[in-house]
């Protein structure tokens, strides 16, 4: 990847080193990296032969034995930078399989899985894997003969009790998550009857989890890449973060992911979703999944879902679909050995005159083996000129043996066999043959179909060479999943038909339509017309069609192979966590609660600037609802742990507090009514002292006349959008869809925009502020940053300031139209950026009360009635009635004249300036507080230095 790329000193435990031509972007690096991985593949091409092919390959691999190779040749990439990155591969399942001969005695068996196909090729890593072992070890003499016989195997075993594999794996995982990820639904209670309860399931879950971090935590190395795989381990990352948030980890899904809708149906399935976001890249087989992984996500949880994955305060998680291979050249160099080719023979000698149909398949719920083979008995009742020149040979791996719901499958699947062979057949012998060693037993071929129960591949029964020849020999290949992760048969069937260039009919429901889509026919697997319609298409095809249809495919599967998925599943997470890095460069740092404390005790005249909703609201607590609770989040409260600490602060005369929100002027009043505190309600539109008047600070020119047309959209909107609501303010109009659908909500907002700018505002002075949930119409000019200037003024004159500001602190959730006020306040920034024109002279901000404006123009109310009553409470006040106000406001019942005040209103340095945004990582703010609870800390610790005797 692009670690070689990247600056080392932000890569800890990186072994590569700088190179002088970094890309710049994320796709440059992987494109580069693309290449390299090409070039390294075609200079180590010659090391593959054909003595070491199928299981002995795995073998010689798990030994350790190319390890060594490759260290000993101190292999390095084309551009000489060494490339050993260590791998932790962690599964549910050890690639072996551990019987037990003594007391301190074990024999270990591989396991060929598509975990270890994936990996044999891979060169540029040093692959370690962990997982259970698949036996019980209680004893720890036991335990320690395991796993030195594992190391020797490149392994590292988990050792898991029976009561924990009981709850976890056969409850938690096969009970719950497995029927769930393929849309069986989630089991009845008397199918839990066999468990103690979902709760305890789903604890031993979490504990089996913890248990395998244990393992990793023991065994990693700085810059170890950690890849957890499957539904078993979707705790793992959580767990492993939890330990050292500076772990690359990975985690991969190898069965589908189902929409949102089902999801949502797990008790547990916020935990879950948060726990798999904690890891840095989450792959998937296919778009349809990382989809829904993501749609998830945002449904549930309520997160910002992205192009790139899921974002949470900042922090991204990538998610990708990453396609899984075979290592087809291993399909394809056995077709040259001559075992195979014995085996090859033979068979086409037996079904001479006849086409072979081919499924291969675990005998399971999601297969669909009854609904293929009711097509093909469909296919013989309407082409009878078929019924002697065709056959099926349906091979089923028996799972789960235990269940009743399996064991009913298998009947049902004998039934439909000799229903078929009964009708259409010249039996004299029962359909029903068990392979010891090879596919060569069978004798009655006769049968129209011919049923193998293999008795488990681990066993060995299906022979690899003979797989290899039946593939060959095959015409049609049927895949009729009806809900598959991805279904590898079809790719090792294509692997193996250069030669015959057979035809593969595909479920659509299977992860490998979206790959091998263009030369399959795909078919739904619950429509038997369908699917016996194309059994028909497939044995009538020409050969040119054929040629063309295998083309596609094999090309496919010859390129996109396991080594390859693997390779670029790791490469995408190593610049993932480079991405990251350069994310985190530009999210603020947390706020020097310490630092901030010590300047506020230092200074003499302090202005403290606060928002309100995210900031000093109290949290709604809601667990895994998405959008919260819409009543008690929508009812704005003041956090009930400030009250003391806001008297504290407002009795303090060294200290000014303003609380500058969005909020209307009522809410405000309601929420802070009791403080000797300024309110700045609309924005800073309107202002007020606590114990005065409310007061407008709008720009006189300031043209409300589109409010009542944008007013009617929203109403409209609302009506139409569930859950959404309109929040009519004097100087703007809100439209919030935080607690509708998310997507429903995008597309109205979308709808919406487009009628705005066509229509009611096309020529109209105003700006609209789009937030994450929300569409805000306002007259331009109306931001946070702007009304801070007048703000200033008024506050000026009210308290009689002899002595300039000298300490600021703004704190606040701020969308970023109104993040103006943060820069305002800035004093590094030159004086021509800071958005509010001239604004350290009192003269500049003060209007003499000669000079006042005429009242406002408000928009007429809904009957068509200008509010009166409304324009006088809330323009400035007029000359008359200044010394009313001013007894209320100033104390002294008159303003000095401006003339006399020409002193700086502002002395700030740059280490008196405090601006922190709350829960926003994109910000103009120097600093971050995560939630409302952190600033309500920070400000409990102002409050207690502010009563503490100088």
């Amino acid at each position: 990847m692009k670690l070689g790329e990247t600056k080392t000193e932000h890569m800890p435990g990186n072994k590569y080193n700088g190179n002088s031509s970094i890309p710049t972007s994320r796709l440059e690096r992987l494109l580069r990296e693309r290449e390299l991985r090409k070039s390294s593949r075609a200079s180590h091409s010659n090391e593959a032969t054909d003595n070491n092919l199928g299981v002995s390959h795995v073998e010689q691999y798990l030994d350790g034995a190319l390890a060594a190779q490759t260290l000993d040749e101190g292999w390095e990439r084309p551009d000489r930078i060494p490339s050993r990155q260590r791998l932790l591969v962690v599964a549910n399942r050890l690639p072996v399989s551990a019987v037990r001969r003594g007391e301190e005695s074990w024999s270990l068996e591989i396991s060929a899985g598509g975990l270890v196909s994936a990996l044999l090729g891979v060169k540029e890593f040093e692959a370690r894997w962990i997982g259970w072992a698949g036996v019980n070890v209680p004893d720890e003499a036991g335990q320690r003969a395991l796993t030195k016989a594992l190391a020797e195997k490149r392994c590292i075993p988990v050792f898991l009790d029976e009561d924990i594999v009981h709850q976890y794996y056969n409850g938690y995982c096969n009970n719950i998550l497995w029927p769930l990820f393929h849309y069986l639904g989630l089991p009845q209670e008397d199918r839990l009857a066999t468990t103690r309860s979902f709760q305890s399931q789903f604890a031993a879950y979490k504990k089996a989890n913890q248990m395998f971090a244990d393992v990793v935590n023991q065994h990693y190395e700085e810059g170890d890449v950690v890849w957890c795989h499957d539904y078993h381990l979707m705790f793992l990352p959580k767990c492993l973060k939890d330990y050292n948030s500076k772990m690359k980890v990975g985690w991969f899904l190898h069965t589908p992911f189902p929409s949102s809708e089902i999801h949502r149906t797990l008790p547990s399935r916020s935990e879950l979703l948060r726990a798999v976001l904690a890891a840095d890249l989450v792959g998937f087989h296919t778009y349809d999944y990382a989809r829904h992984f993501v749609s998830a996500c945002t449904r549930i949880l309520g997160l910002e879902g992205t192009p790139e994955g899921v974002e949470d305060q900042g922090r991204l998680t990538r998610v990708a679909a990453f396609p899984i291979g075979i290592d087809s050249d291993r399909f394809i160099r056995a077709l040259e050995v001559p075992q195979v080719q014995e085996h090859i023979r033979e068979l086409k000698e037996r079904f001479a005159g006849r086409k072979v149909m081919l499924g291969v398949d675990r005998l399971d719920m999601i297969k669909g083996i009854p609904q293929k083979i009711l097509a093909f008995e469909k296919f013989l009742e309407e082409n009878s000129s078929w019924r002697d020149k065709v056959v099926l040979l349906q091979i089923a791996v028996p799972t789960r043996t235990d269940v009743p719901e399996y064991q009913k499958l298998t009947s049902q699947v004998h039934e439909i066999v000799g229903r078929i062979n009964g009708r259409f057949g010249t039996l004299t012998a029962v359909p029903i043959h068990h392979l010891e060693v090879k596919l060569l037993v069978l004798q009655d071929v006769d049968m129209v179909v011919v049923l193998i129960l293999c008795l488990s591949l681990e066993d060995r029964s299906l022979d690899f060479h003979a797989l290899c020849a039946l593939y060959a020999v095959t015409d049609v290949a049927l895949v009729t999943s009806l809900r598959d992760g991805m279904n590898l048969v079809s790719y090792e069937f294509v692997a193996c038909q250069d030669s015959k260039k057979g035809v593969l009919i595909l479920s659509e429901f299977a992860g490998a339509a979206q790959s091998l889509g263009a030369g399959a026919i795909l078919v739904n697997p619950w429509n038997i017309t369908e699917v016996a319609a194309s059994i028909g298409q497939a044995l009538n095809m020409s050969a040119e069609e054929r040629e063309k249809r295998h083309w596609h495919n094999f090309v496919h599967v010859t390129t996109h192979t396991a080594q390859e998925w693997a390779e670029t599943f790791v490469s995408e997470l190593n610049d993932t966590v480079v991405e990251a890095q350069l994310r985190i460069r530009q999210v603020p740092p947390s706020l020097p609660v310490n630092d901030a404390t010590e300047h506020y005790l230092q200074s003499n005249n302090r202005l403290l600037i606060l928002g309100f909703n995210a900031t000093l609201t109290e949290p709604v607590d809601t667990p895994g609802r998405r959008g919260g609770d819409q009543i008690r989040e929508m009812d704005l409260k003041l956090h009930p742990e400030l009250k003391e600490t806001l008297t504290a602060l407002c009795s303090d005369p060294k200290t000014t507090i303003v609380v500058l929100s969005g909020s209307g002027r009522s809410v405000l009043d309601d929420n802070f009514g009791q403080y000797n505190m300024w309110l700045a309600a609309e924005n800073g539109m309107f202002l007020r002292f606590t114990k005065g008047d409310w007061m407008t600070t709008m720009p006189e020119h300031l043209n409300m006349e589109w409010v009542d047309s944008v007013k009617h959209v929203f109403e409209y909107f609302t009506e139409r959008t569930p859950r959404s609501h309109f929040e009519p303010r004097e100087t703007s109009l809100v439209w919030n869809y935080k607690y509708a659908d998310l997507e429903f909500g995008k597309l109205q907002a979308r709808d919406m925009l487009q009628h705005l700018w066509t229509g009611p505002i096309s020529n109209a002075s105003v700006d609209v502020v789009q937030g994450s949930r929300s569409v805000e119409v306002r007259a331009v000019g109306v931001t946070k940053g702007a009304a801070i200037d007048r703000i200033l003024g008024e506050i000026v004159h009210s308290k009689f300031i002899s002595t300039p500001i000298d300490y600021v602190l703004c704190i606040g959730h701020f969308l970023g139209k109104d993040e103006d006020v943060y820069t305002f306040f800035e004093p590094e920034l030159p004086s021509d950026t800071l958005g509010a024109g001239s604004r350290t002279k009192v003269t500049d901000t003060i209007k003499h009360p000669g000079e006042r404006r005429p009242p406002l123009k408000l928009p007429a109310s809904r009957n068509g009635s200008s509010s009166k009553s409304s324009q006088g409470r809330t323009r400035r006040p007029h000359p008359n009635s200044e010394k009313k106000t001013n007894s209320h406001v100033y104390g002294n019942g008159r303003r000095p004249s401006p003339e006399k005040v020409t002193w700086n209103v502002l002395d700030l340095k740059g280490e008196n300036y405090f601006s922190c945004t709350v829960g926003r990582t994109r910000t103009n703010a120097r600093y971050l507080l995560g939630s409302s609870d952190e600033v309500v800390a920070f400000l409990k610790e102002l409050a207690s230095v502010s009563s503490t005797p100088s």
